[in-house]
């Protein structure tokens, strides 16, 4: 009977540390889901245009812990107002509202402005993340959107109403909505652009004469050093004295006349 009174002991032990982990992960749930809503109700009332959430995929994780499987979801959500701006964002719960909401959350932090023309995008772009490479490209009025679920989601509530696309590689939905989204990025507004090389070109004019001009006042310093150097030089040799020519050198005496040659009598 003292062992059963031990087992059961034992039992109790561990049924109150169990109820005192799953109190504990209750608490952190609820702590994470008013924060979540604090945030949410904040980042709504400073939200210059109303956001469209639309799930991409959800995906269950399970995690092998000492007392068991923990299981948790993730959820992958784009935000967009339909009228060039868009976000994507990636949430992490025990519960699948609370994932949705984080993603959303998270999606609503990396909201960028996407450049348009007309009704589709100024022009191709190739974009890859990890596996994952989409081609984005330009359509006519009237073509819609060509692409599959994930990329239609991005482009979608981007406010892209005629554009083509490709995926090619790995279609993971999470990688395939990080390429779209990194392609809506590398898009340049044409006027922009045009504005930005206009710049570039005058910079460039404004630096061709900048060097044009120290090019002229070397030279220009150049040619004065040499005429003050020979000005210089000039002034040195009227300065200088007539140089004396050397005295010539006195002649040599004459030598002594020989005597004259005397004939031999004749016989």
């Amino acid at each position: 009977m003292q062992r059963d009174r031990d087992r059961g002991r034992d039992n109790r032990g561990r049924g109150d540390n169990r109820n005192r982990s799953d109190n504990r992960n209750r608490d952190n749930r609820n702590r994470d889901r008013d924060r979540d809503n604090r945030n949410r109700d904040g980042e709504g009332e400073d939200d210059e245009f109303p956001l469209t959430e639309r799930v991409v995929r959800i995906s269950r994780v399970a995690k092998v812990v000492k007392g068991g499987r923990h299981l948790s979801f993730n959820a992958v959500v784009v935000v967009g107002d339909m009228d060039g701006h868009v976000g994507i964002g990636m949430g992490k719960a025990d519960a699948v509202p609370d994932a949705v909401r984080k993603g959303a959350t998270d999606a609503r932090k990396n909201i960028i402005e996407v450049p348009r023309q007309g009704s589709t995008i100024p022009h191709e772009v190739l974009s890859k993340y990890i596996g994952s490479v989409v081609m984005l490209k330009p359509a006519q009025p009237g073509t819609g959107v060509i692409a599959g679920a994930s990329v239609r989601a991005v482009v979608e509530l981007a406010g892209i109403q005629d554009i083509m696309t490709k995926v090619r590689r790995s279609t993971n939905p999470v990688n395939v909505v990080k390429a779209t989204f990194n392609g809506l990025q590398e898009l340049k507004n044409p006027e922009q652009e045009f504005a930005n090389r206009r710049n570039l070109y005058e910079y460039g004019r404004q630096r061709e004469r900048e060097r044009a001009e120290r090019q002229r006042q070397r030279q220009a310093r150049r040619a004065a050093q040499q005429l003050a150097a020979a000005q210089r030089a000039a002034a040195a040799e009227q300065a200088e004295p007539a140089p004396v020519a050397p005295a010539p050198a006195p002649a040599a005496p004459a030598a002594p006349a020989a005597p004259p040659a005397t004939q031999a009598p004749e016989e």
